[in-house]
């Protein structure tokens, strides 16, 4: 059985704008979200397990979020002329794909989705709120400089192993592991509590073979339980 002691579970992004068919504050079903994958919410049945099982036996659980302010510069919104697709250069960063504006500050699209359990959660890190810089992954802003804080917390854990799930396998995921690799920790993707973007297409079969290329443990969540 998997030793979760110094290990540490990162549940990345499952918001509800990135998920099909969310519930309000008002009881009222949402059909989708502003950049809903298709099977976004088929990531919250394992990662509910792992994080129980996780926490339960001494290990950690860590939550990201996108939190970004309402005229953020990966927004297409934010760049007249400019569609959700198109990129742009950013300060220390070149080609950012621009977005549907998702994951705003305070809204129902950055809540978490209402099935994900929030109790064992011992942080939540929220991630993409300066105006000027998206964060894909949950250790390193986009200019691949400015941290977000999330390796000197585990660190000071003493946590060496990372279990991470969540949302999309071909964006935060990808770069959240390529960090976490990158940093020392021991990681694995679970392969059935992460979902994919498909933009553009080949991505989320490229982002799998380059985290398997970087060392990134590629495995079930049902091995690990």
């Amino acid at each position: 059985m998997f030793d979760f002691i110094k290990s540490a579970l990162l549940m990345i992004d499952v918001q509800n704008d990135f998920c099909p068919a969310y519930t309000a504050r008002s009881g009222k079903k949402r059909p989708s979200g502003a950049l809903a994958l298709t099977a976004g919410d088929a990531v919250v049945d394992p990662l509910n397990r792992l994080a129980e099982q996780c926490a339960g036996a001494g290990g950690k659980v860590i939550a990201t979020a996108d939190w970004h302010p309402p005229d953020h510069a990966s927004f297409a919104a934010s760049h007249p002329g400019l569609k959700p697709g198109d990129t742009v250069d950013l300060p220390g960063v070149t080609g950012q794909v621009l977005w549907a504006a998702h994951c705003v500050q305070g809204s129902e699209g950055a809540r978490f989705h209402d099935r994900l359990k929030l109790n064992p959660v011992h942080c939540i890190l929220r991630k993409g709120f300066r105006r000027d810089l998206d964060s894909y992954s949950a250790f390193f802003e986009n200019d691949r400089r400015t941290p977000t804080g999330l390796d000197g917390f585990l660190k000071g854990l003493g946590i060496t192993a990372l279990l991470l799930g969540g949302l999309a396998t071909d964006y935060c995921v990808l770069y959240s592991a390529l960090d976490a690799a990158r940093l020392g920790y021991r990681t694995i993707v679970l392969t059935d509590a992460v979902q994919g973007l498909g933009y553009p297409a080949g991505s989320v079969e490229r982002a799998f073979e380059t985290m398997k290329a970087a060392g990134v443990v590629l495995q079930h969540s049902g091995d690990i339980l």
